[in-house]
């Protein structure tokens, strides 16, 4: 796919295929992640995949995230609450899950460039996963279960985990996504 077409067909998927993934892909997806611009070059990311029984580990933990929904169902409306809370527990099939993860700083300007270039790397990932015909969702309301995630993945101390992918073949074809044309200011 050229850039343009990668750009126009990336969205997040959260129905998977049940087919596996080489590991040569996955290889491929994540070291996208290395081109992404961060401040000094530092590079303040590390990704840890979940598959078989950690990913299962994985699944279950983020069941438990769906407990604190309550306190967002004036944000999700009654109406999508169901379906949250059994997208949580099933992370839609994925085989992979992706757990990304910054170094943790006291220093509020350090760990903000760190958290942007993660963010980077994240879309590095999300465009490379396209590219290859993986679907991907990124997953960012596990903070609640934020240090039994670091468990199940083995987060060594100084790292903190940002966000979560869910990775794999897509098992859906949804609607190509609507984009806003509302996106830039000019100011003369």
């Amino acid at each position: 796919m050229d850039f343009t077409e990668v750009l126009n067909s990336r969205h997040s998927v959260r129905d998977f295929a049940d087919r596996p993934v080489p590991h040569d892909v996955v290889q491929r997806v994540v070291g996208a992640a290395a081109l992404a611009p961060s401040a000094a070059n530092e590079q303040p990311w590390r990704f840890y995949i979940a598959e078989g029984a950690t990913r299962a580990r994985v699944g279950e933990i983020m069941a438990h995230s769906t407990v604190y929904l309550d306190d967002y169902i004036d944000v999700l409306g009654p109406e999508h609450y169901e379906e949250a809370t059994r997208w949580y527990t099933e992370l839609g099939g994925a085989p992979l899950v992706v757990c990304a993860t910054a170094l943790d700083s006291n220093d509020e300007l350090t760990y903000l460039n760190r958290i942007l270039a993660v963010g980077a790397a994240l879309e590095h990932v999300l465009l490379a996963a396209t590219n290859e015909g993986l679907g991907a969702c990124l997953i960012t309301f596990g903070f609640w279960v934020r240090d039994d995630l670091a468990k199940a993945f083995d987060v060594p101390e100084g790292r903190k985990v940002v966000a979560l992918v869910a990775l794999g073949y897509p098992g859906e074809t949804p609607p190509p996504p609507a984009h806003s044309e509302d996106v830039a200011v000019f100011r003369e």
